[in-house]
């Protein structure tokens, strides 16, 4: 978040360069859960509302999201909105009405979470990229820019309405075939459409599994390395913000501890 806090100036840039995105890249398992604490943080702690798409139905918060939150009130859950399409069809025209939501609604979204890109992008088969051609690339570049650009709507709407809640951000997961390669130790490759959807998020939050002895020395259940990388970190609006900052934090590590409590730390 505190990246995202960098002022833009909407005028001076096309609007889909000023947003405000991150895709977090790896093991579903962890991301989910991730993307689930940023709504509830995001929602409990910073009042947002939150839209939050996803083909898994939530029944229930997992226990480590509340650990972290242990005092959520149900008045904060009803600001995150779960939306479940099952197709990257039914996704897009669900992310397009945002865009006429805001005739109907006092305040749009200041939050857009997709969960599990590669689950829309892969289609009825699921489970592998395998077999990738230019159609599915394409279709990935469609789905990001229609994100950006109704991030980019909402924030104009946010500051019309001169709410203390904008700019509306965009956070998305993405579980690359190169991950699952390396882990069953296949040679490293590059992803085709995380090649695209670096184009338009603006960070890219690596997850990596730290998978020596010391874990297990301090008695926690999976370590994760967190890389922050993109031009959101290094480069366009943030130069200018950061310039003499040494202290930018650009990779963090998140513990997991046996109870489920997570717990990030600065490296």
């Amino acid at each position: 978040m505190s990246q995202t806090d960098l002022k833009t100036d909407l005028t001076a840039s096309p609007p889909p360069q000023t947003t405000c995105s991150a895709l977090v890249v790896g093991d579903h398992s962890v991301s989910s859960s991730v993307l689930l604490l940023a709504a509830v943080t995001a929602a409990s702690q910073l009042g947002m509302k939150v839209m939050f798409f996803t083909q898994t139905q939530i029944q229930s918060l997992p226990a480590s999201v509340q650990k972290c939150a242990p005092s959520l009130s149900p008045e904060c859950l009803k600001k995150i909105k779960f939306s479940y399409p099952r197709t990257v069809e039914e996704l897009l025209q669900q992310i397009a009405s945002l865009h006429e939501s805001t005739n109907t609604s006092p305040t749009p979204p200041s939050l857009i979470i997709v969960d599990r890109l590669e689950s829309f992008l892969c289609g009825p088969g699921g489970g592998s990229h395998s077999g990738f051609h230019p159609g599915e690339q394409s279709c990935a570049a469609h789905l990001s820019a229609l994100l950006c650009d109704t991030a980019a709507f909402l924030t104009q709407v946010l500051e019309q309405r001169s709410t203390s809640s904008g700019p509306c951000r965009v956070i998305a997961s993405f579980q690359s075939e190169v991950d699952t390669r390396q882990v069953s130790g296949e040679p490293s490759a590059t992803d085709p459409i995380l090649d695209v959807l670096d184009r338009y998020f603006q960070v890219r939050c690596t997850l990596d599994q730290d998978r020596g002895y010391e874990a297990a020395a301090a008695g926690l259940q999976q370590v994760w390395h967190i890389y922050l990388s993109g031009r959101g970190i290094t480069g366009g609006s943030c130069a200018k913000d950061c310039e003499d900052r040494t202290g930018l934090a650009q990779e963090w590590q998140l513990m997991i501890f046996p109870n489920d409590l997570m717990e990030f730390k600065l490296v």
